[in-house]
């Protein structure tokens, strides 16, 4: 498709931040959480029928996976409610929509990677609340994809990369969860993607689709891995971290439940788009190369 003017929100977010700057050929209007507030429904109504857009990316979500067992209702009006709203108020307008949603849309208790046709079983209040706003988008019945994406990273933001970073920096031992699979994804390597997909997409074929770099880890295996890299591109200050130690899922319980598996087959976005994003190790190579550590 050739959107003219495209709407973006949650820009204060990891992918929201990347696609603002990167979608540099479009007239694009991005907006933060201040700027619309998405448990405001009246408010989402108002500001896409203000600005008319050709195309909305919806990459904003309430993401505090623990902190949703306690707010159900918050991660529910962000995460399925505005969802729906912006969906509706895009069909109204004949636009187009792309969705984010997330990993945690299944359960983990498959061995091998997910495909898109797998069925759905979250174990989370934010797993829940993601897989209703991807029904919600779907029931509209119009021109949009839902790109899953997972472990998502970037120079810019709160994330697993920079708490690492920060934690090897203070220590001389690390214990990582080791068995939980997945794959770290570069918000920088989605925002390149996505704008591929954009110019690609003709706006005839909706569904979801898997969106994330290539190959798979643990977390104990991206935690290394950062460790790694910093030391190889001798960055500064030095680590103090001596080891990084495997630990287990009961050794560091959480609110929320995670996927043992999340790992996604992306195969569905090559065989439809082209498109292939780099492997994990790459992602994360060219995010330490940017890294001035944004805030």
């Amino acid at each position: 498709m050739n959107p003219q003017r495209i709407l973006l929100t949650g820009i204060n977010g990891q992918v929201g931040n990347a696609l603002l700057s990167t979608l540099t050929d479009y007239e694009l209007i991005g907006l933060s959480r201040n700027e619309l507030d998405l448990t405001n429904t009246d408010a989402i109504r108002q500001t896409i029928r203000e600005i008319k857009p050709d195309l909305i990316i919806n990459p904003a979500a309430y993401t505090a996976v623990d902190k949703a067992e306690s707010e159900p209702g918050l991660a529910h009006a962000i995460n399925t409610i505005a969802p729906q709203v912006i969906a509706e108020e895009t069909a109204k307008l004949g636009s187009a929509l792309i969705h984010f949603s997330t990993d945690y849309v299944y359960d983990g208790y498959k061995n091998t990677p997910y495909v898109e046709t797998d069925a759905v079983n979250p174990q989370s209040v934010y797993g829940k609340s993601k897989l209703a706003g991807e029904k919600a988008v779907r029931a509209v019945g119009f021109p949009y994809l839902i790109l899953r994406t997972s472990w998502v990273y970037g120079a810019y933001g709160h994330n697993f990369l920079k708490s690492i970073i920060c934690l090897a920096s203070e220590r001389e031992q690390l214990g990582i969860v080791a068995d939980q699979q997945g794959t770290p994804t570069s918000s920088a390597n989605i925002a390149t993607a996505l704008v591929a997909l954009i110019k690609q997409w003709d706006g005839q074929e909706s569904g979801v689709f898997h969106f994330t770099n290539t190959g798979s880890t643990t977390w104990y295996g991206f935690a290394s891995e950062v460790v790694r890299q910093y030391a190889a591109m001798q960055m500064q200050p030095a680590l103090k971290v001596q080891a990084v130690n495997p630990i287990t899922t009961a050794d560091y319980p959480t609110l929320a439940s995670r996927p043992g598996n999340s790992c996604l087959d992306n195969g569905k976005l090559e065989s439809s788009f082209g498109i292939v994003l780099p492997t994990w190790q790459e992602g994360l190579q060219s995010v330490m190369h940017d890294f001035s550590l944004k805030p």
